[in-house]
């Protein structure tokens, strides 16, 4: 028993230090650069460097007891910025995903559903023309075809279903909704508690990683408008919180486009075994009839 504690000890330390302290500490080390260097002297390392000597030269500096001091206090201070990137990184996964009420997101919401809809209306009209094409033997039946899958391509960049919230991200998770409910008239927010029971420890497991991606993506984000607070004192900080914002945004761009790749599969995997397992018949491959009893089922007359 004293070996497994005292392994699972160090395991929990590792991971407590990797996830927790260390990027605290990064920004706590460039906070103190930045204040001793200043906006003037921003590329003056020797000054850096004569400060710390400064600092191992004082009579403090041999004394066990401020040394612990000021190594608890640096390790609660990085532990408190990295709670603070934990919650503005939620803030931001909030913003991201948001369905948008106020008069700003809505507007936004509506400049991107007049974009969708005219993309989705000149594919159309690519596609009947490329269909008639085919049908009277028209020689260009091939490039209007092309051209209808490029147009294709291009509305599907926008949204993949009618967009209904401001940004991509809330839009490409709220497609799977819309896309599930057209091709089954299920009701995804009622069927997704019993369709996660169904599915096996491993698709859970990359279910969840790409859920605990998509979180890092906007801590990583966090992280980078706090280094982008420090060029108040400290500008070359404006190009770390830059390159970490670009970063976190391209993580979090394709950690989306994953999970909602991946809650979807699980929902055409796993619906008809959900109508087995409620007593439904399902002998077929799912469509709108399986679909409703399922909801029905599911919602309880709510």
């Amino acid at each position: 028993m004293s070996a497994f504690l005292g392994t699972l000890g160090g395991k929990l330390a590792e991971r407590w230090s990797a996830l927790l302290v260390l990027p605290g500490l990064l920004y706590l080390a460039v906070l103190a650069g930045a204040i001793v260097l200043g906006r003037e002297r921003w590329y003056d390392v020797d000054r850096l460097r004569d400060v710390l000597d400064e600092l191992a030269a004082a009579p403090a500096g041999d004394s066990p007891g401020v040394i612990v001091l000021t190594a608890a206090a640096v390790l609660a201070g990085a532990f408190g910025v990295d709670q603070a990137a934990r919650a503005l990184g939620a803030g931001l996964e909030a913003l991201w995903l948001t369905e948008g009420r106020w008069p700003p997101a809505r507007h936004l919401t509506a400049r991107r559903l007049r974009r969708w809809r005219a993309a989705d209306e000149a594919f159309q009209e690519a596609l009947v023309a490329a269909g008639r094409a085919r049908l009277t033997g028209d020689a260009e039946a091939t490039a209007l075809s092309e051209r209808a899958a490029l147009l294709n391509d291009a509305r599907n960049r926008i949204a993949l279903a009618a967009p209904t919230r401001p940004f991509r991200a809330g839009n490409r998770l709220a497609a799977v909704e819309q896309r599930v409910w057209e091709q089954y008239r299920l009701d995804l927010a009622s069927a997704w508690p019993r369709l996660w029971l169904l599915v096996e420890d491993g698709a859970r497991l990359e279910l969840h990683t790409a859920r605990q991606t998509l979180a890092a993506a906007h801590r990583l984000q966090a992280w980078g408008v706090l280094y982008g607070v420090l060029t108040v004192i400290w500008w070359p900080a404006a190009v770390l919180g830059a390159a970490a914002v670009a970063v976190g945004m391209r993580r979090a761009r394709v950690a989306t486009d994953v999970l909602a790749e991946l809650v979807e599969s699980a929902v055409d995997l796993r619906v008809r075994t959900l109508a087995a397992d409620l007593g439904l018949d399902c002998t077929g491959p799912a469509d709108h009839a399986t679909g409703e009893a399922l909801t029905r089922a599911m919602r309880k007359g709510t």
